[in-house]
């Protein structure tokens, strides 16, 4: 299941990176975000494990990361390698400088488990992601642009 989704933010790289690398900036845009824990000494950057907990539909996802782009004011990804409920999971942010401010993009990436099942409940499932992802994005704009 691929989602893509944009917001356009008054606000310069330097303010929202922020927002999207430090796990206390997250959760404050990020509603459905329970927990996000370092798995080792590398906090940050290029190859850093981290644990992530999320409520989705009413259940929570625990779900270990590792991040697999980091390039500072310009985009971080990061893909799943272990945890339950959904079989994969990418999630990556980019930040585009445009006239007034930034574009943020979300690109996320879910494969969900049962095979022709879990197909079948894309259907179901998108919707309700896109829609939550529109709300983090809303979020996300209306936290950068009052830091400014």
């Amino acid at each position: 299941m691929k989602i893509k989704k944009s917001v356009e933010i008054s606000a310069k790289a330097e303010k929202i990176w922020p927002l999207l690398a430090e796990p206390t900036n997250i959760m404050k845009w990020c509603s459905a975000v329970k927990k996000i824990l370092p798995m080792s000494e590398q906090h940050t950057g290029l190859g850093a494990p981290f644990y992530f907990e999320e409520r989705a539909v009413g259940v929570l996802m625990k779900l270990h990361f590792v991040v697999t782009e980091w390039s500072v004011n310009r985009s971080i990804a990061f893909t799943m390698t272990s945890g339950n409920l959904v079989r994969g999971y990418e999630q990556r942010y980019t930040l585009e400088t445009i006239p007034n401010g930034l574009r943020v993009t979300i690109f996320e990436n879910v494969t969900l488990p049962l095979g022709i099942l879990g197909k079948f409940a894309e259907i179901f499932r998108k919707p309700i992601s896109e829609a939550h992802i529109n709300r983090m994005l809303v979020s996300l704009k209306s936290l950068g642009e009052a830091s400014c």
